[in-house]
C-alpha cells in the first residue's frame, strides 16, 4: 500500500512539471500575441511557407504569418500577416519568401522601402517574390531541364 502512494505523489508531480511547461509555453508563444496590425501580400507561390511562421526585417523576428488563401480570380496565393506595432511599414515595402538554407523552412523577408506613407491595419504590400523551387534550380545546374533536352534532339 505504502508503494502505491508514492507512485501517485510522483504521478501528481510530473503532471504539475508538465502542466508548468504547458503554461510557459502557450503564455510565451508567438501564437499569443495580440499586439500588432494585419497586413496581407499576394505571391505566385508560397511553398514551404506554413501558419505560425516567421517575418524577418534584417534577421529580426517582427511578426508572424496567420494564415494564407487562394485569390480565387487571379489564383495567387493571398497571405494574411500580423506585424508588432511597434514596426511601421512604408507603403513600398517588398515581401519576398527566403529559405534558411538548403533543407530548411521558408520565411518570409520584409524589405522596407523609402516611402513617407505607410501601411495600415488591413492593408496590402505590393511588391512581393514567391519562393524559389531549390530543386527544379538544381536539376538546371546539374543536367539541365527537359526543355533543354528536348531541344538537343
Amino acid at each position: 500500500m505504502k508503494n502505491n502512494i508514492v507512485e501517485t505523489i510522483m504521478g501528481a508531480i510530473v503532471l504539475v512539471v508538465t502542466g508548468s511547461f504547458l503554461y510557459f509555453a502557450f503564455n510565451h508563444s508567438k501564437a499569443s500575441s495580440s499586439d500588432g496590425y494585419i497586413l496581407t501580400a499576394k505571391f505566385d507561390k508560397i511553398d514551404g511557407l506554413s501558419v505560425g511562421g516567421d517575418i524577418k526585417i534584417s534577421g529580426i523576428n517582427v511578426g508572424v504569418i496567420t494564415g494564407y488563401s487562394l485569390d480565387a480570380d487571379t489564383f495567387m496565393a493571398v497571405v494574411e500577416m500580423k506585424i508588432n506595432s511597434s514596426i511601421k511599414l512604408p507603403e513600398d515595402t517588398f515581401a519576398k519568401i527566403t529559405s534558411e538554407g538548403l533543407l530548411g523552412g521558408n520565411y518570409l523577408v520584409l524589405d522596407p522601402g523609402g516611402s513617407d506613407e505607410y501601411l495600415e491595419d488591413g492593408g496590402e504590400i505590393t511588391e512581393t517574390q514567391g519562393s524559389v523551387d531549390f530543386l527544379r534550380l538544381l536539376d538546371k545546374f546539374a543536367g539541365g531541364s527537359d526543355d533543354d533536352n528536348k531541344d538537343k534532339k
